[in-house]
């Protein structure tokens, strides 16, 4: 019984968290704003939790859910990779090297901070300061550290911070065309009922096949790393073509940005207030080096600054993807990038963070 009654309360926090979601996304879509419905999605939902605090604990989006998209997203990740895209890759060697310098000198100057100025251990200066595999990061941090709950608040300051400034960043940049193309992107895409029945058994087969394998590999993240290297691998191989899908991305949307504003929501200022000067502290540390050495790298190889911004940006790969997706820039260099920043922190995560 109990169980049927948490699939409940799980259905209701979601329908009403997607409710509220789209409602705000309709708004901001009237206003013309950029990616309406990543952050109609985000700041509605952060908004009426902030304000009606006894609607903050039905709030959420459930893991059965959230997975799930994730799953669809990955798969759309790896549709970007094509056989003439093999070539691209090997010009991407310094852009790859360089990305994992910024991430080591980015952490080590945000820990830094964390430690020197602001008193933190190392475990939980160096989980604050990782950028990158958020939600995986706060599922092991009550493991690491007995103030999980302010690594919580460090992630959410750093996605907060590159997910509101990056769109606007995009927008200044292209202008009011750059806001019509990713309208225009987001209504080109074919609906669910313009595809054959075989490329969505593809699409769901891809995703859960890709799901067991990176279980049965052990790979950190498998629900995102496992469907997007199966179907990176099927599209190299020129196997399927998957196109994306419209009501897909606008449910991912909505699911991501429901998720970041309704954890928002749960955050306590009056208790946690102390540590909220050094989330954003630590956030604008980690942007900022990301920022310069991105931009410092631009003018040494040819590729253009809008790409390396994204592709370097400390911001979740789900929220980042998305974006890129809507603004029409090079997805499977920004999303390739972004997939060997989290390997790279998973595999070097058990030799710099001890268990209590």
């Amino acid at each position: 019984m109990r169980p049927t009654r948490l699939l409940l309360n799980d259905l209701k926090k979601a329908l009403l968290t997607l409710i509220l979601a789209l409602v705000s996304a309709f708004i901001f879509q009237r206003l013309r704003t950029p990616a309406p419905f990543l952050l109609g999605a985000l700041f509605g939902i952060w908004l009426i939790g902030g304000i009606a605090k006894p609607i903050r604990p039905h709030l959420g989006i459930p893991r059965w859910l959230y997975v799930p998209v994730i799953l669809g997203m990955a798969v759309m990740i790896g549709s970007m990779f094509s056989p003439d895209m093999v070539a691209k890759t090997s010009s991407w060697l310094w852009s790859l090297i360089t990305l994992a310098l910024a991430t080591l000198i980015a952490t080590i100057l945000a820990a830094a901070y964390l430690i020197q100025i602001r008193g933190y251990s190392r475990n939980l200066a160096l989980l604050c300061s990782l950028p990158g595999g958020q939600a995986e990061i706060l599922l092991i941090s009550h493991q690491l550290v007995n103030k999980d709950y302010v690594v919580v608040l460090c992630h959410l300051a750093r996605v907060t911070v590159v997910f509101c400034a990056t769109p606007l960043v995009l927008s200044i940049s292209q202008g009011e065309s750059g806001i019509t193309r990713s309208y225009d992107a987001l209504t080109g895409l074919p609906g669910i009922a313009d595809l054959p029945v075989l490329a969505l058994i593809q699409f769901v087969t891809l995703a859960g096949a890709g799901y067991l394998a990176g279980r049965l590999l052990r790979l950190p993240i498998p629900h995102l790393l496992g469907p997007i290297f199966l179907s990176m691998i099927a599209h190299l191989l020129g196997v399927v073509s998957i196109p994306r899908i419209n009501e897909f991305v606008i449910l991912a949307q909505l699911v991501v940005g429901g998720l970041i504003g309704s954890r928002l929501a749960q955050v306590d200022l009056s208790l946690i207030s102390k540590y909220l000067i050094d989330a954003i502290v630590n956030a604008t540390i980690l942007v900022m080096t990301f920022l310069i050495i991105a931009l410092t790298l631009s003018v040494f190889i040819d590729i253009p600054f809008l790409d390396l911004f994204l592709a370097f940006s400390p911001g979740g790969i789900y929220e980042i993807t998305l974006l890129t997706l809507l603004f029409g820039f090079d997805l499977g260099f920004v999303a390739f990038h972004h997939t060997f920043r989290v390997l790279l922190i998973f595999l070097c995560l058990p030799l710099v963070v001890k268990p209590k």
